[in-house]
């Protein structure tokens, strides 16, 4: 199987990965826009406090199925689809041309999900910091690259999955989502959220890049646990960096009309970082980080009975 055949097959296995999530990924999207349709419950926490419970993500997919069926589960899946393709492409495409125009190597295909391709010549570039902050700077570039590419299909997904809380009909196909964004924000409405989204990804995968490699370089030279490393730093940046998720999600949705961007659900936001105060006054940075213990902890849930 060739380089291009390899890449187009593990973003075909990303895409069934992620159509199978789909519902949690609906679930927890609605969550982050502060959509709470069922009332908490007294309960205890972990650790014995009293507090009031919200219900589990697979709670909440039950609400969603009973109310919009099997299907409903899978809403905004298309255009989903379309921005993890182009943000594969995209990632690529762009690490290509930064090894024929930057490092000056001869061009090759490179698989941007596969961990195995050239695996012992990225660790052994990797050994130094030369080579570590020049691999650094590729992955930057092409991930900048990426979510530039995809942001006007997550921002078509992330809307179409918010209108289950206003139930409007508003966003029903890529192509007359986008005719709908570009009449009423011109070229920009297809950006929305992409600063908090961009600054999120690029302090993950710079903290994630540079703990991996401190730790692995002068604290445990041994490369069996460099595997081991990598996944526990790189689940402690993601969740670091979790707010910026819920912050542009919340702006892919303000000022778009949909009862889930405007009060009495949502505020309209001036920026990102007025977003930001916001949710952070109210304790709400972190709402669906969590899909099983879920505790209520601000006054922004959002209780809408149907």
């Amino acid at each position: 199987m060739s380089s291009e055949q390899g890449s187009w097959s593990n973003i075909v296995f990303r895409c069934a990965v992620a159509t199978g999530a789909h519902p949690i990924d609906l679930t927890k999207t609605l969550i982050q826009l502060g959509h709470e349709p069922i009332a908490p419950k007294p309960t205890t926490t972990l650790f014995g406090r009293p507090a009031l419970g919200l219900p589990s993500v697979f709670q909440y997919i039950g609400y969603i199925k009973k109310r919009d069926g099997f299907f409903g589960l899978y809403r905004g899946l298309g255009p989903k689809m379309c921005a993890t393709i182009i943000k594969g492409m995209a990632f690529q495409k762009a690490t290509e041309i930064f090894i024929v125009q930057v490092e000056g190597k001869k061009e090759k295909k490179r698989d941007p999900y596969s961990e195995d391709d050239d695996e012992e010549e990225a660790q052994a570039e990797e050994e130094t910091f030369s080579g570590f902050a020049l691999t650094l700077c590729r992955n930057i570039t092409a991930t900048t690259v990426s979510i530039l590419a995809s942001q006007p299909f997550h921002v078509i997904a992330v809307r179409t999955m918010a209108q289950f809380i206003g139930e409007e009909q508003k966003y029903t196909g890529v192509f007359a989502s986008a005719k709908e964004i570009y009449h009423e924000s011109g070229v920009a409405g297809f950006f929305q959220g992409v600063t908090p989204r961009l600054l999120g990804e690029l302090l993950a995968l710079v903290l994630a890049s540079s703990v991996s490699f401190t730790v692995s370089t002068y604290a445990l030279g041994d490369p069996r646990y460099r595997a081991s490393i990598k996944t526990a730093v790189g689940f402690l940046s993601t969740s670091l960096t979790y707010p910026f998720s819920v912050v542009s999600t919340c702006m892919a949705v303000s000022g778009s009309g949909l009862v889930a961007g405007q009060p009495p659900d949502m505020p309209i936001y001036v920026n990102w970082t007025d977003c930001w105060s916001h949710l952070s006054r109210n304790n709400q940075l972190k709402r669906g980080s969590s899909i099983i213990w879920r505790y209520y902890t601000g006054t922004t849930a959002v209780l809408r009975p149907y």
